[in-house]
């Protein structure tokens, strides 16, 4: 089949979402799929433009009015999936549908063309909640146009359990790894009295990462024999470092408790460093506020990502793929502390080889989960 996996930016080399994307691409390719990637980026002379496979199909030049027109210029993706004779259609949400996009959706099912497209985070809409106005103006205008976008395509593709969304029917999938490129977990040693634990993320104030630190401040408050470190890699914007009215701030608990030793920031990594600072750490953190989001049940990648490192983890949403498993301990979904006793005493009394806890997340690798869209996207069809 000749599919166009279509996304409204480009990609980026320590980017998680991108490294997700490429891999669900390869996934579609193992299946043996003609896929063809349609991005949106710079160009070599700073224009920009729309790609693909980095041929460029539509040059919107420089500045702010290149960046509107492209939101509004979508011809060019019909055009391409038209004349090179397109299947199928795999779109990955930006939560900026628009009258434009419907306009393109309905030329590409008039086309004969199946579309579907990937929601990552549903519900989504309280991911905004405490967002200045002009961070808002883009959700507004989705919430406006979804439901109709969504009746234009052939099905909408979530990692949540809802059977429904915006009015279509849904393809229920998992997030999914790509083992080729995950390394095997590998901890090196470290005195008796260290435990180093890491959690990786662009950080948002759903991961809750505050919780963790708050809990660590209070274990530090008992004096304790055992020195916990945490390690926190990836990108943390100014509201979760600060404070802001959906979560008080990493800075507000790290200077209330005087554990700035204790919580090492890392920035954005990739590669050999990112595997040097796993390594180093012996357990991981996953989301541990999803709540605030209203979202209960959700599959997130980086609990698959975990696993098929072979890392135990803590997160505290529903994931019925981790749920039952011995090497993950489960979080309470409120604003509580985390019990770092508690984590500690798990980490002492579960000992997993990680070879082990990555058999268990073979059977999610994109080429997988990838050929159950394709496939049920066939049945929406008949």
């Amino acid at each position: 089949m000749k599919i166009l996996f279509l996304t409204y930016h480009g990609f980026e080399e320590a980017s998680g979402i991108s490294k997700k994307m490429l891999a669900q691409i390869k996934g579609l390719r193992q299946n043996g799929h003609e896929v063809h990637v349609c991005s949106y980026s710079y160009s070599e002379d700073k224009h920009l433009c729309r790609f693909v496979d980095n041929e460029v199909i539509k040059d919107y030049g420089r500045g702010a009015f290149a960046g509107i027109r492209q939101r509004m210029s979508y011809g060019c993706i019909a055009d391409y999936c038209i004349s090179n004779e397109i299947e199928f259609v795999y779109s990955r949400n930006y939560q900026n549908a628009s009258p434009w996009l419907i306009h393109l959706f309905s030329r590409l099912k008039k086309a004969g063309i199946c579309c579907v497209q990937e929601i990552p985070t549903y519900p989504y809409d309280e991911e905004f909640k405490g967002y200045p106005w002009d961070k808002k103006i883009g959700l507004f205008i989705d919430q406006l146009f979804r439901n109709r976008m969504a009746k234009q395509m052939d099905a909408v593709v979530t990692f949540s359990d809802a059977e429904e969304i915006f009015g279509q029917r849904t393809i229920n999938i998992s997030n999914g790894v790509d083992l080729d490129v995950i390394p095997l977990h590998k901890p090196v040693d470290h005195p008796l009295d260290e435990v180093h634990v890491i959690a990786v993320a662009e950080v948002h104030t759903w991961h809750g990462f505050d919780r963790f630190i708050h809990g660590l401040g209070e274990y530090y408050q008992q004096k304790p024999l055992r020195k916990l470190f945490f390690h926190i890699v990836g990108s943390v914007w100014n509201p979760e470092m600060n404070g802001s009215s959906r979560a008080p701030g990493f800075r507000t608990y790290i200077e209330k408790y005087g554990i700035k030793d204790y919580v090492i920031f890392h920035g954005s990594m990739y590669g050999d460093g990112l595997n040097d600072v796993f390594n180093q750490c012996c357990f991981a953190v996953g989301s541990l506020a999803r709540h605030r989001s209203g979202i209960t049940h959700i599959k997130t990648l980086k609990n698959r990502e975990y696993a098929s490192r072979g890392i135990p983890f803590i997160y505290s949403e529903c994931d019925s793929d981790f749920d039952h498993q011995p090497y993950i301990m489960k979080a309470p979904a409120d604003e509580s502390p985390i019990d770092i006793n508690k984590v500690l005493a798990f980490i002492d009394t579960h000992h997993f080889e990680p070879s082990e806890i990555r058999k268990t997340v073979e059977h999610l690798s994109w080429k997988v989960q990838m050929e159950k869209v394709i496939e049920e996207s066939k049945i929406f069809q008949k």
